[in-house]
């Protein structure tokens, strides 16, 4: 690695992991969580406009979410706890369309998750008091907050509520009565989002 940050495409190439270099000593660790001119190096080119910031107990599904209009790309880390997290692709004539990836972040090893427009996100937490920071480039507008249901079977999402000692999952009454990927209609095209 020759820059802060290290770039680690998913198989969904546009979503991919960011490691940052940590700096660890007796005295605890330090990184750089952000930095636009290393992200630019990376390849990572955007304008990032607001900053949310989550705690979720063990067991809560929040998701899968996108807004349809001033659609938002987002830059997420676990601050404290553990998640896994989700992105499924939702373009339509995408070849990877319904399709989704699944990756484990943690406070552990401080990896991000870097989600371009066109996909719905969603994590499941793993831990109680966990806390999700995450950078979007759009600001955050609810009348065009949309998502799509976290158990839909034509999706079919491995949560990982067994091995994590869940048993229910937590769902927000909003989140539970998202529509089917199948039952919306999608506000975004393969062409419309490939760089």
């Amino acid at each position: 690695m020759t820059g802060k940050f290290s770039r680690h495409p998913l198989k969904l190439p546009e979503i991919t992991l960011i490691k940052p270099v940590i700096f660890r000593d007796t005295r605890g660790f330090f990184l750089e969580s952000y930095n636009k001119s290393e992200f630019e190096k990376i390849g990572i080119i955007t304008n990032y406009v607001q900053d949310n910031h989550s705690c979720s107990e063990k067991g809560v599904i929040r998701g899968l979410h996108f807004q349809s209009v001033h659609p938002q790309e987002k830059l997420i880390r676990v601050v404290s706890g553990s998640v896994y997290d989700v992105v499924v692709d939702i373009r339509k004539g995408s070849p990877h369309f319904g399709m989704y990836v699944g990756v484990y972040l943690s406070d552990k090893d401080m990896t991000m998750i870097h989600i371009p427009a066109g996909f719905a996100h969603g994590f499941l937490s793993m831990e109680a008091n966990t806390h999700v920071h995450y950078k979007t480039s759009e600001f955050y507008y609810p009348e065009h907050d949309s998502g799509i249901r976290w158990n839909d079977p034509d999706i079919g999402i491995n949560w990982p509520l067994d091995e994590s000692g869940i048993g229910e999952p937590i769902i927000s009454e909003k989140d539970s009565n998202l529509p089917r990927l199948r039952d919306m209609k999608s506000p975004f095209s393969f062409e419309g989002t490939k760089r």
